[in-house]
């Protein structure tokens, strides 16, 4: 089954990346803005409590590892959630934040407009470059399908 359609529409490749605030794991806030100057890879997904997006977590944590760019995860899910879910899983190479408070994932399409999975975020993922320009967009053909890993690191590797 396809992904059910978002509320908006997704930024196009490149394009200025919209504001993006989110809640970390230890309830302090981060913002995309914080990354300027790094290649960032953004994953926005439903729940980490979802067999495929804690598999997406982490093997993007595992490919992380001397990539050279940032990896942030955006979810509906709250920053309680992420926290346990990142301590549990060794996750360590992923900024987790909860879209929770700012709602900010809005700005970039991704929210999900109806059906049973009304009100989270779809599965995206983005890649941003030193400047915070959308330089990559994968939106996966259906909601339960991992990302092209290899498509989202080789566009970033080319930024770096």
């Amino acid at each position: 089954m396809a992904q059910p359609p978002f509320s908006g529409t997704l930024p196009a490749i490149g394009s200025k990346a919209p504001p993006l605030r989110y809640v970390k794991t230890d309830r302090t806030e981060g913002a995309l803005t914080d990354h300027l100057g790094d290649v960032v890879v953004l994953l926005m997904f439903p729940s980490v409590d979802t067999s495929t997006c804690a598999s997406e977590t982490r093997t993007f944590n595992k490919l992380a590892t001397g990539l050279g760019a940032k990896v942030l995860a955006v979810t509906a899910d709250l920053h309680f959630a992420l926290k346990r879910f990142c301590a549990a899983e060794g996750i360590e190479n992923v900024e987790a934040g909860s879209d929770f408070r700012y709602r900010d994932a809005d700005a970039w399409g991704t929210r999900i407009a109806e059906g049973g999975m009304n009100g989270v975020l779809g599965r995206v993922t983005f890649v941003i470059d030193k400047e915070g320009v959308v330089r990559y967009c994968e939106v996966a053909p259906e909601l339960g399908n991992e990302p092209d890993y290899d498509a989202a690191l080789n566009a970033a590797k080319a930024l770096l």
